[in-house]
């Protein structure tokens, strides 16, 4: 009987001890590091774009940061050129609206009461890395000419 009332309070330390021990070990450690992430953008749908629907659309636009765009158009799309950087195609969507192929510039004509507004988004890129930035730049325009 000596033994069983040893052997009961040894069995609670053990039992208790294995908990505290449990409890000691540590979090799981946190990585501070960047999180890397991986976006899927698929192509765009295209339609097919007609000559009145090209005409309503190009032109050249004052865009609100002091950029110039001129808009021409181009095979089942369009051919934006911002002042003397290399042009962007993009194709149309729908006849007001046109992406580039990765996705990375939109712009929706005939915008505003006339019509004769434009807004453009697009995805800026890191000047040293190339890589694309989270976030989307819009900005806004005028038909300057047509």
């Amino acid at each position: 009987m000596r033994y069983l009332s040893l052997a009961i309070p040894a069995s609670l330390l053990l039992l208790v001890a294995s908990d505290a021990a449990a409890q000691a070990t540590s979090y799981p450690v946190v990585n501070d590091s960047p999180i890397s992430s991986v976006q899927v953008t698929g192509q765009a749908r295209t339609m097919r774009v007609y000559q009145e629907h090209l005409d309503a659309v190009k032109g050249q636009y004052a865009l609100s940061n002091g950029w110039r765009l001129k808009v021409d158009s181009a095979s089942n799309g369009v051919k934006a050129k911002i002042d003397k950087q290399r042009p962007i195609y993009l194709v149309a969507v729908t006849p007001d609206k046109y992406v580039s192929r990765d996705g990375n510039v939109e712009m929706e004509f005939n915008r505003g009461e006339g019509g004769y507004d434009m807004l453009m988004s697009y995805v800026p890129t890191d000047p040293a890395t190339g890589a694309r930035l989270a976030q989307v730049v819009t900005v806004k325009a005028t038909m300057a000419q047509r």
